[in-house]
């Protein structure tokens, strides 16, 4: 069966549902690690690579080719600064998502992997299957929450991090606080409006107006934020 496409048959061919397998572009600048991502990631049927690039350019050119759902970006890419790459891949292909596959454990590189835009960051030494989760979960529109990065993370106070916090986090309504509880649970759009039973131009909305309140420019810094501050629901015992 071709990879484009996989089929689902419930009962008989006149409801088979096409699925479309998640696409992914690797970005790495090592061959070895590529072919073995390749290899790793294509044992699941959901997931198909369709493209490869060792730098910058070639992986712009991929993109532009192949037309991904995900770029798995090593933001070490030997000479080339891959942070800065990483931003403008989210500039460059607004309907693609970037999760990030590094070694690096220094958190403030993590933080501004963030905040130039990853959806996600998973470490080299985790488990395969951990990588394959994170690709279907930063597909789905969710946050990929490292339990490990996250605690580092948020144990870190960032040095412009303002000691106006406190007013900053009083200024949202009980609405906006439920759903910076679930986006701190990495939840995507889709599902917060389903568990608050509200729309989901509703919670973009909020969404908009969190983040200015807040200070911060995406979902994922607000994940950070909200663990960093005791936003979520764990701290508040729900």
């Amino acid at each position: 069966m071709h990879r484009d496409c996989l089929w689902l048959y419930k009962g008989n061919v006149s409801k088979a549902v096409e699925i479309r397998p998640v696409r992914v572009c690797i970005v790495d600048d090592h061959t070895l690690v590529r072919a073995g991502l390749r290899m790793l990631i294509e044992n699941d049927p959901e997931i198909v690579v369709v493209g490869e690039a060792s730098n910058r350019i070639q992986a712009l050119a991929a993109g532009k080719a192949s037309a991904p759902d995900i770029f798995l970006l090593d933001i070490q890419l030997g000479c080339e600064n891959g942070l800065d790459f990483l931003r403008e891949l989210v500039s460059s292909f607004n309907l693609a998502r970037v999760l990030v596959l590094t070694c690096v454990t220094d958190p403030e590189v993590h933080q501004r992997a963030i905040s130039f835009g990853a959806m996600g960051l998973v470490l080299k030494h985790h488990a395969p299957e951990v990588l394959v989760k994170a690709i279907k979960r930063v597909h789905s529109g969710e946050l990929w929450l490292d339990p490990f990065l996250m605690a580092t993370m948020v144990s870190r106070r960032p040095a412009n991090e303002k000691t106006s916090d406190v007013d900053r986090m009083a200024t949202l309504t009980r609405r906006e606080s439920e759903i910076v509880q679930l986006v701190a649970e990495g939840l995507n759009n889709e599902r917060i409006a389903k568990e608050l039973l509200i729309s989901q131009a509703t919670v973009k909305n909020h969404l908009t107006s969190i983040l200015d309140k807040v200070g911060v420019t995406n979902k994922f810094e607000l994940a950070v934020y909200a663990l960093r501050h005791g936003l979520d629901k764990s701290s508040k015992g729900v």
